[in-house]
Formats: C-alpha cells, sequence, structure tokens
C-alpha cells in the first residue's frame, strides 16, 4: 500500500471485530454512498452482508478503504488507475502496509497500556 499522506489526521480504527457503514465512513473520512460505489469498482473490498442485509467491514477492509482514498483523493488516481494500482503486486506497497499496520498496534497497545494503569 501507499503511505496516506493524511492517514495521520484520519482516527486510529478501534479494535473491533466488524464495523458498520456509517463507522467506517466516519473512520476513513467518505460518505456511506460512496462505499457502496467503492464495492462495485474494487473487488479487494468486500463488505460482509449479515442480519437484514446490513453490510459490516471488517478492519482490513476498513484499511483498504484508506487506502483507495489515498489514491483517488491524495494522489490523483482515477477509478480505473487505482484498481490497476491496487491490483499490482507491488514490493514497496506491501512494506507501506506493514507499517500502517504497525502504527496501527502501536495506538492499540497505547490503549491497552492505558486500560492497565487504571
Amino acid at each position: 500500500m501507499l503511505e496516506p499522506s493524511h492517514n495521520h489526521e484520519l482516527p486510529a480504527i478501534p479494535s473491533k471485530r466488524y464495523f458498520t457503514i456509517g463507522e467506517a465512513s466516519e473512520l476513513c473520512a467518505v460518505k456511506p454512498h460512496v462505499l457502496r460505489y467503492w464495492e462495485q469498482e474494487f473487488e479487494q473490498l468486500a463488505e460482509i452482508k449479515r442480519r437484514g442485509n446490513r453490510r459490516y467491514y471488517q478492519q482490513h477492509d476498513v484499511l483498504m478503504i484508506r487506502q483507495i482514498r489515498s489514491l483517488l483523493y491524495d494522489h490523483g488516481f482515477t477509478i480505473g488507475g487505482a484498481r490497476q494500482r491496487l491490483s499490482s503486486t507491488d514490493v514497496s506497497d506491501e512494506g507501506s502496509q506493514f507499517k500502517q499496520l504497525i502504527r496501527q498496534m502501536v495506538v492499540e497497545l497505547e490503549d491497552v497500556v492505558k486500560l492497565l494503569r487504571n
């Protein structure tokens, strides 16, 4: 994944198993209708439908949404260009993905430390 320039401004992803479309849209700073559109355009983004046909996303989906957002909004890719970029297996992109996951784990561990101190 690319290093999104605005991901440091986005809220930390809570350690939950599933996120509603509203929660995912808040975490990624995009509107819910945009997420529904992106589901159709990007095969890497696959929501889970559960009770009442409601959309749920997992943590890796939220990271993918942030990646798509970065490609489209920060780097100026078209939908087709972003789709092509995500389907390519660039080693440097994988390294950035791991950096983002490590940053997220650090935030979660800091939350655990705060809980243990209280």
